[in-house]
């Protein structure tokens, strides 16, 4: 660590020790929760971080203090130098790990292993083959199934992140968590976010509290057991007493969790973003190509850190869309 011992601490005390990189835009599914029905104009492959400016921008980051990095996208699998990133990337004294929608996820297993990645997360909102030909528009749902499997067999925690949203797929709540009795998977239900172009609005959230109300009333309270939550987990965490696997919540709507983030986020093109919900970024790629510093740049961006949901801390503000100015989350990083 540099002698700017406190340059990823923000103004409220909160340490940033996880950074999350984008690799690219695209992906080869088109969820519409993440990315808008009419597509997203993309950058431009020269505005883009290269394989060499992936490690050295996460190298500096490694230096000041960052012990984890999630790999996403667009789906980080469809770049093809995606090898090349991940065996650098495991060079570094960091905890590495990554977010796929397992469509080509089969064809990484060995190099995956050799650079040290022990866990992932799988994103499937729906274990129904016709849902998720509609959710994604394309028909891959036999292929992601078998490898949520696949990847368990070989031994990797798979978490499967399950965005719900009322009229879609909140239906399906038990049936992911049955999923979890003869499994070791950690199902994660996410709340339905708002992000430029998809149609957010507060309505279709599916809440923490009415996911427990579903779980109270299909199983006894003495067997919904409330594990202990690992430091900055975003999610709140339960297991049904006997059953393999576990879940947990993450309530980002209707019960943040931001006093204890300690995530920062760095887009494809280069960007970062001290919160998934703020409405300014911070240029790391340009300086970098022209050699100047860029620690004073993530300092600044870091210390600018509102304390909640980027600056919108109210439930008024933050369920009225009109207040929403963000990226589509496909140019965010899932």
């Amino acid at each position: 660590m540099s002698e700017s011992q406190n340059i990823l601490t923000d103004s409220f005390g909160r340490k940033h020790t996880y950074l999350r990189i984008s690799l690219t835009e695209r992906c080869n599914l088109r969820c519409s929760y993440c990315m808008p029905l009419e597509g997203v104009p993309l950058s431009p492959k020269d505005h883009l971080m290269n394989a060499e400016e992936v490690f050295e921008i996460a190298k500096l980051f490694v230096q000041e203090g960052v012990a984890k990095i999630r790999l996403t996208g667009g789906e980080p699998l469809v770049r093809k130098d995606f090898p090349e990133i991940l065996t650098s990337l495991a060079t570094l004294p960091v905890q590495l790990t990554m977010t796929t929608n397992g469509v080509t996820v089969d064809r990484h297993l060995e190099l995956l292993k050799q650079c040290g990645m022990k866990s992932l997360n799988l994103s499937l909102d729906t274990l129904d083959a016709e849902k998720f030909k509609k959710i994604t528009f394309r028909d891959q749902f036999k292929k992601v199934h078998e490898n949520m499997f696949l990847l368990q067999q070989e031994g990797f925690l798979v978490k499967i992140n399950v965005v719900l949203m009322k009229g879609v797929n909140e239906d399906e709540i038990l049936d992911f968590i049955e999923l979890t009795r003869d499994y070791p998977f950690i199902v994660r239900f996410i709340e339905f976010m708002p992000f430029d172009g998809n149609n957010w609005n507060r309505e279709k959230t599916v809440s923490l509290r009415e996911i427990l109300d579903l779980l109270e009333s299909n199983y006894s309270a003495d067997r919904i057991l409330r594990l202990q939550d690992a430091p900055n987990d975003t999610a709140k965490n339960y297991q049904i007493q006997g059953f393999k696997g576990q879940f947990g919540i993450i309530s980002t709507v209707t019960n943040p969790f931001c006093d204890s983030c300690n995530r920062i986020r760095l887009t494809a093109n280069g960007q970062l973003k001290n919160c998934l919900f703020s409405q300014t970024e911070s240029d790391l790629l340009n300086p970098y190509r022209e050699g100047k510093s860029i620690l004073p740049i993530i300092q600044k961006a870091v210390g600018k850190k509102f304390a909640m949901r980027g600056g919108l801390s109210s439930p008024e503000q933050f369920n009225d869309p009109e207040q929403h100015h963000n990226r589509s989350m496909i140019t965010i990083g899932g």
